[in-house]
């Protein structure tokens, strides 16, 4: 590297002779010493697969640093690969998750030699992606049992998962999980708002300079999602012509979700899209017309859509207005969900932070044997007091929606700061409850993620909770649903209601919830239909792989 720090790489290259394009796949996880079987399918078309240790971790030298590092020790590599006898000068990246963060921080390093990245559930922000989410709260359970698997002291135990996410102060919360301090989490907590800090970081918020060819996976259930398709909306926008593909597939897209079956065509054979995209890329295949920007899965009718934007130009808001006369605690409650504005109401719930609503499912991460992720069925929280339901009746047709779903609430509380949460349910007619996005906001942010401001305890707030992407859709016979919290743990830290440093509190109060609704405080759920929803379907499968 360019501070002479070494980096251990493997190369596996094809049997053919003389210069090749080469892959190459960066990743914290350990290269091992043997090539994986689905890069074989590369070096069998005639591409060096070139895979390496980041620094810091394995047989690399120097200290592992996963913000800053990576997008100049990719360019460093890139050009190491350029120099070497079998290599034409090309290169092209792959990889997941980690392996794809580093892939968009290489694209800043706009080395001539890079002709295109391909990351995978992966997404561009590292605010928004890693550390926190839209609405300000902590990705807790995630951060935590990442550094647990991978960052643990020598010698040290973690305990389980359910004891450190629990600890207090958060600011010792990386000791608890690992046995050690990690700067990168004291970083985060030091930086709890969208600021010149993580702006710097920011892959999405300097998108402009990515001028290479994109093409990017992502899952409805996968925590990166939406930042995957902030990316491909802005990339379109620039003119860059990005690809995306959003299957119905939690971080790991073999992953089989029991008891939620999405038919024969949900999985997709990215690989091989990968490399008829890569010899598209490097001209070995004649052009032709450019591909479909945006494959997307419809849940609920289990196929495959193609848009040219994000959501689809066809979509229009659908406002379903919070109704009910004050007792939707519970699903067993009187909230509904409207077309026409309902007459005032209110409902009320307490919030402890000392019993949260435990999360259940949804777009988590990143290892389900200890935080389950995807489709579960949600009566179990609907349940609970302290959730409040909203659902319409059965519907007479099907309800097509994709797109991002936001929800406007008028909410009061007792306290100077707490937290609201929103969650978008499919009800079956058998009773089922299945999540298909959520979202949360942190009050103090109610006027931006770069603006807090205290809450006036009683004080009426308009506030708009992002409650995350989706594509599903609502069969004739099923119901939509709303349920609203004020937590959703561990999936986001527990507000504890004091109005302090996040970071250093110790001590929770109780909070006295409202959310008011119909009248002058049309809190409402807002969907994205489509205008048609009998389309006709152009499917994934019905398509040449990878174009």
């Amino acid at each position: 590297m360019r501070d002479g720090v070494h980096l251990s790489a493997n190369v596996f290259l094809p049997s053919s002779t003389g210069r090749n394009p080469a892959i190459l796949v960066r990743t914290p996880y350990g290269k091992g010493d043997q090539i994986l079987a689905g890069y074989q399918l590369f070096t069998s078309h005639g591409y060096a697969v070139v895979i390496q240790d980041v620094r810091g971790r394995y047989a690399s030298e120097g200290s592992f640093d996963g913000l800053a590092r990576e997008g100049p020790d990719s360019s460093d590599t890139i050009n190491w690969i350029a120099r070497q006898s079998w290599s034409d000068g090309n290169v092209v990246m792959s990889g997941g998750s980690y392996l794809g963060f580093v892939q968009w921080d290489a694209a800043l390093q706009s080395n001539s030699h890079l002709k295109a990245i391909f990351p995978v559930v992966s997404g561009c922000d590292a605010f928004e992606d890693r550390f926190y989410s839209p609405g300000g709260a902590i990705k807790l359970g995630h951060r935590l049992s990442w550094f647990a698997s991978n960052l643990s002291a020598r010698g040290f135990h973690a305990p389980p998962f359910s004891s450190y996410v629990w600890h207090l102060p958060l600011r010792t919360s990386d000791r608890a999980a690992t046995g050690r301090r990690l700067d990168a989490f004291q970083a985060a907590l030091n930086h709890p708002s969208y600021d010149a800090y993580w702006k710097s970081l920011s892959v999405c918020g300097h998108i402009d300079q990515v001028r290479i060819p994109v093409y990017s996976v992502g899952g409805w259930y996968d925590n990166y999602v939406e930042s995957d398709l902030r990316a491909f909306q802005d990339l379109a926008r620039l003119g860059r012509h990005p690809h995306l593909v959003v299957g119905p597939w939690p971080h790991n897209m073999s992953y089989q979700f029991s008891g939620a079956p999405f038919g024969t065509q949900a999985s997709a054979p990215i690989k091989r899209f990968q490399l008829a995209w890569y010899d598209r890329v490097l001209g070995h295949i004649p052009t032709g017309p450019p591909p479909p920007a945006l494959d997307y899965f419809l849940m609920g009718a289990n196929r495959w859509e193609t848009a040219s934007q994000w959501p689809p130009a066809e979509v229009r808001p659908l406002t379903l207005y919070l109704a009910g006369l004050g007792r939707a605690n519970t699903a067993s409650g009187d909230g509904t969900l409207s077309r026409d504005l309902p007459a005032p109401s209110s409902d009320r719930f307490i919030y402890d932070p000392r019993n949260p609503v435990p999360t259940r499912g949804g777009a988590v991460c990143c290892d389900p044997r200890l935080f389950p992720w995807g489709p579960l069925d949600q009566r179990p929280i609907e349940s609970r007091r302290d959730v409040l339901v909203f659902t319409t009746p059965p519907l007479h047709h099907d309800l097509e929606v994709a797109g991002p779903i936001a929800v406007r609430l008028w909410v009061s509380t007792s306290v100077r700061d707490t937290d609201f949460t929103a969650k978008l349910v499919d009800v079956f007619p058998s009773g089922e409850a299945r999540n298909l996005t959520d979202g949360i906001l942190r009050l103090r942010y109610r006027n931006g993620l770069d603006h807090l401001v205290l809450v006036h305890p009683g004080d009426v707030m308009e506030i708009s909770i992002d409650a995350g992407p989706t594509a599903n859709v609502f069969l004739a016979g099923h119901r939509v649903r709303l349920e609203v919290s004020s937590s959703n743990f561990p999936r986001f830290n527990r507000n504890l209601n004091t109005g302090g440093n996040i970071a250093d509190e110790t001590t929770p109060r109780t909070a006295r919830q409202t959310v008011f609704h119909g009248g002058s405080y049309p809190s409402a759920l807002i969907l994205p239909v489509l205008r048609s929803v009998n389309q006709s379907s152009a499917r994934l499968s019905h398509r040449p792989p990878g174009l």
